[in-house]
């Protein structure tokens, strides 16, 4: 038979379930308090992560539009130097690419050349010197026309029949056009010193060139 427990042996058992049990909880406790910690900082770091990429996106889309606003400026800035290039800058292509490797604020930089543009001398009119090439332009184009309608008024008479009415209709024509014929070659000559063609010019042109047209049509008589 058993031997009975006494009851000092019963009641160190006792106690030391009581304190298996309270151990276990307090263990129970600490990894229940240990996962909710763990859960809690998993959470943080995903709601950090998801912040992280829409502050990524919120720049890539700054990103974006400063590359627009950028690209729209440097083809509004190539185009003012082409414009004060003449005839130079319309043999230009497109605006250069960005240089490998380059560093800078392309805002800055952008300001830089904005401002060198502006620094730099506007296309003026042609000065008072060039007058007489101007008017040589005028007689030149005026020559040039009245030979064109001689030639016109020729061919009708050697071919004869309905050309020789329309001909002569036409050699007139031409040959009052002759004094606007020289505005091209003087709009050469301007572009190629980086100045526009103007009133005066024109006038001094268009002047020349009638002169010459009146002269030829009365020494044609």
């Amino acid at each position: 038979m058993n031997q009975p427990v006494t009851s000092e042996t019963y009641a160190a058992q006792v106690r030391r379930l009581a304190d298996l049990t309270a151990r276990v909880h307090a263990q129970r406790d600490e990894a229940r308090s240990w996962h909710e910690r763990q859960c809690a900082a998993a959470d943080r770091a995903v709601a950090e992560a998801a912040e992280q990429v829409r502050e990524a996106e919120r720049e890539l889309t700054a990103a974006r539009e400063l590359q627009e606003r950028m690209d729209a400026e440097v083809t509004h800035l190539w185009q003012q130097l082409r414009a004060r290039l003449g005839a130079a800058g319309r043999r230009l292509a497109g605006p250069p690419a960005p240089a490998v490797g380059a560093d800078g604020d392309p805002v800055l930089l952008l300001a830089r050349v904005r401002e060198l543009l502006n620094r730099t001398r506007q296309p003026g009119e042609l000065p008072g010197s060039v007058n007489p090439m101007l008017a040589l332009c005028g007689v030149g184009g005026a020559a040039l026309a009245y030979g064109l309608g001689v030639g016109a008024r020729a061919a009708g008479v050697g071919y004869g029949g309905d050309l020789a009415v329309g001909m002569p209709v036409l050699a007139l024509v031409v040959t009052l056009l002759g004094p606007l014929v020289g505005l091209v070659p003087a709009k050469v000559l301007a572009d190629r010193r980086h100045a526009v063609l103007g009133p005066r010019p024109i006038t001094v042109v268009l002047a020349a060139g009638l002169l010459t047209t009146a002269l030829l049509l009365v020494l044609g008589r």
